[in-house]
């Protein structure tokens, strides 16, 4: 359902900030559009931006009424410039959360999808909203008074993905998102292809590491739906409880397949205070923090919960970085050909080598 808030018009969220410059569309348009597809749509539109992520571009629609509280809506949209539309798929993201809710409780509702481009320049979906805390680099200090928070965000983040990782996709009519069979070959193939659409220079060590997941995948596990995206700043934690999720993210590349992979992507984004210092600015989460569960300790709590043999970890944790330098080299040129002017961007150049070498290390066991 819809989120009401309580305010009066001009209190804005305080989790967002301004639409940026090159990112604004026209909202007396999007306004028109909606207003008879979405409930309470037709009072008067406020938009704002959420400023964290590095990708898909995020809104958080307002609707004053004339005689009641705020209504709020979450828009999602692609980025801006030529991109890989499998990896930034509205309609996709938009067909899960229309019924993951149903069987996981944390995955918001999505409520239309829009494909006409028209509209505010790219396709769009429009979700529910949800309230709470996402972490990113540093602990809030609204948990400044729980010493054991980061234990609690870790445990719950990692009980969360073996629960998501049991869903029955079938009851929930999902069992078309994705091809399990052959999954795990065809991420090291596809994100080999998108390596080298991406790469501003030659990089050797991307070749050995490809060369490296193919000659040693380990057998599948049972298929899930899987993540593809799955980090502490992709979750959202309730204001009063660090050990409570109530929202997890980013579903525009979920999909069926291998569910260890969403654990070693985990394990690329996540910190230890021993990492080198391109290991930590990779990392969705606080660094230097030791309050946190190690990466060992997520793999033994995952295996614990969902009964899964983690026995080739190494092989997805390497995968995962090999991923992740794709991942950051895509961002990066964009940034370069000026399709997206964020200034956050500029140095992800000098992370890409770095994370391949650490695939390469993970891998080898280096």
């Amino acid at each position: 359902m819809m989120t009401q808030r309580k305010l009066t018009p001009n209190v804005l969220a305080n989790d967002t900030i301004t639409v940026r410059t090159d990112e604004r569309f026209d909202e007396a348009r999007l306004a028109a559009y909606l207003a008879d597809k979405l409930p309470n749509a037709n009072g008067s539109l406020t938009v704002r931006q959420f400023g964290g992520g590095a990708a898909n571009l995020t809104y958080l629609l307002q609707y004053a009424q004339p005689d009641g509280p705020i209504v709020e809506y979450v828009l999602r949209r692609p980025p801006l410039g030529p991109v890989a539309k499998s990896a930034h798929d509205m309609r996709r993201e938009s067909t899960v959360l229309s019924v993951l809710y149903q069987a996981f409780t944390l995955a918001p509702r999505a409520f239309h999808y829009c494909a006409d481009e028209s509209i505010i320049g790219a396709d769009f979906f429009v979700m529910e909203r949800r309230h709470g805390v996402v972490v990113r680099r540093e602990i809030p200090s609204i948990y400044d008074h729980i010493p054991d928070a980061p234990r609690q965000m870790s445990a719950a983040l990692v009980d969360a993905l073996a629960d998501f990782h049991a869903v029955n996709y079938t009851e929930l009519g999902l069992e078309t998102l994705g091809r399990p069979n052959g999954f795990v070959a065809r991420q090291i193939e596809g994100w080999y292809k998108r390596w080298h659409a991406a790469k501003a220079a030659e990089l050797p060590v991307m070749d050995e590491v490809y060369g490296w997941l193919k000659a040693n995948m380990p057998p599948a596990s049972a298929a899930t739906l899987v993540h593809n995206d799955y980090k502490l700043d992709n979750a959202m934690l309730a204001a009063d409880d660090p050990g409570r999720i109530v929202a997890v993210f980013d579903w525009d590349m979920c999909t069926l397949g291998d569910p260890l992979c969403d654990l070693g992507a985990l394990l690329c984004y996540w910190s230890e205070p021993s990492d080198p210092a391109y290991y930590k600015a990779a990392s969705m989460m606080p660094v230097d923090e030791p309050r946190f569960l190690s990466r060992a300790e997520l793999v033994a709590r995952y295996a614990e919960r969902s009964g899964r043999d983690v026995s080739h970890i190494h092989f997805y944790h390497a995968l995962g970085l090999y991923r992740l330098a794709v991942i950051i080299a895509q961002i990066y040129i964009r940034y370069q050909r000026g399709q997206t002017q964020d200034q956050r961007f500029a140095a992800f150049g000098d992370m890409v080598p770095r994370l391949a070498q650490a695939a390469y290390e993970i891998a080898h066991k280096i």
